[in-house]
């Protein structure tokens, strides 16, 4: 038997655990998932060394960055994006960095294309914005950051008027913003400038309308959580992990 687990802080909401179990359960295999819950990313090396059955990861907030000194190899992608939310560990015991967010976000966003314009504002400057760049990237986007600090190459929300709004017409959410149990909250974005051709994304799945998708939907504007993306970049974890 192989196990398998998240890596994170806080994370006894995690979708992952749900997910591989039932999926183990459904194809009849003989493996288990398990949450490891750290508090801090010095304490990862006693998972390796006290899991000898572990095969692979997932990694969540907020080691996504953090991860990299820990790690033997990385992949070529992991290396555009520089974060990593899935480790494959060998035989041998080499861990290896790979990125399914990016994939999984490419994947869900395809239901919503084409917008009338390629332009959209990431909110939040950590590891998962750094995927969802990528993605962007590959799909020919323009987009611009949005973070609470202005930087020569990213956005204040102070700064965000009605024109930055109308002219970037997909909004993801990146932040933990609104996440439960603090469902209330949400990016401080002007909605009233929402419309719909508008698209709001958010990466998070619980609750599964977020504030930040409930005043989108007010302005007639597309909205989508993040479920379809998790599924997605869970399958392509589990691809790599069995390569």
């Amino acid at each position: 038997m192989s196990k398998f687990g998240l890596i994170g802080k806080n994370i006894h909401y995690s979708f992952s655990k749900s997910f591989f179990s039932e999926k183990f359960k459904r194809e009849k295999l003989p493996h288990s998932f398990e949450n490891f819950d750290i508090p801090s990313i010095e304490t990862f090396p006693n998972i390796i060394l006290e899991t000898p059955d572990l095969k692979g990861l997932s990694v969540t907030i907020p080691f996504k960055e953090q991860i990299f000194p820990f790690l033997n190899n990385l992949d070529s992608e992991v290396k555009k994006i520089g974060a990593v939310n899935t480790i494959k560990i060998s035989e041998d015991r080499k861990l290896t960095g790979y990125n399914t967010d990016y994939y999984g976000f490419q994947k869900s966003l395809e239901d919503f294309l084409p917008l009338q314009q390629k332009t959209a504002l990431i909110l939040g400057t950590g590891g998962a914005s750094k995927a969802i760049a990528y993605a962007l990237g590959n799909l020919g986007f323009d987009f611009k950051f949005v973070s609470r600090r202005s930087a020569s190459n990213r956005l204040d929300y102070s700064s965000l008027n009605q024109s930055i709004i109308e002219n970037h017409l997909l909004i993801v959410n990146c932040t933990p913003l609104g996440t439960f149990p603090n469902i209330a909250d949400c990016p401080p974005i002007p909605y009233k400038y929402l419309t719909k051709n508008h698209l709001l994304f958010d990466l998070i799945y619980n609750p599964a309308e977020t504030e930040f998708l409930k005043r989108g939907k007010l302005q007639g504007t597309k909205t989508s959580n993040g479920l379809k993306m998790l599924e997605q970049q869970a399958e392509k974890a589990w691809e790599i992990w069995n390569s």
